[in-house]
């Protein structure tokens, strides 16, 4: 599916009172739900994920603080995918902590249905925190970077 539809689909839920939408395409069936105002979004085409929550719902569960929200300028992950922080597996990363990053400069890219699509900082400044992990996968809205 494309990412531009996808992202769109997703803003429709967000904005609508639509609860849950489906979607089945040649590429996988994609299946949006809103829950109490979040989005959440469920790749049927994956089954490594589908056995993921069960997992964790086994689990105990256990109280872990809130960590501190990030202050400054937070650049978050516009699509699902594999987040990467270079060009390539022995690439320089784009940006480093304390990297002076411009507005419109490739901060990373993600890897999303076999495309590498680069991200770009929505703000000039100064990279205080790296969020993301290399080579992690990444949900839409995310926080990836911070800049301040």
């Amino acid at each position: 599916m494309d990412l531009r539809k996808l992202k769109t689909l997703i803003d429709l839920v967000s904005e609508s009172n639509v609860s849950e939408l489906e979607i089945t395409e040649a590429e996988g069936k994609v299946r949006i739900v809103k829950s109490g105002g979040a989005v959440v979004q469920q790749y049927m085409a994956a089954p490594a994920q589908a056995a993921a929550p069960a997992a964790a719902a086994a689990a105990p569960v256990a109280e872990l603080p809130a960590p501190a929200a990030p202050t400054g300028h937070i650049v978050k992950s516009p699509m699902v995918g594999t987040f990467y922080r270079a060009s390539s597996p022995g690439a320089k990363s784009f940006v480093e902590v304390g990297s002076q990053v411009k507005e419109g400069e490739t901060i990373c890219i993600i890897e999303a249905m076999k495309i590498l699509n680069e991200i770009e900082a929505d703000k000039s400044g100064t990279v205080t925190r790296i969020l993301g992990e290399n080579g992690q996968a990444v949900e839409y809205g995310q926080p990836l970077f911070v800049i301040e």
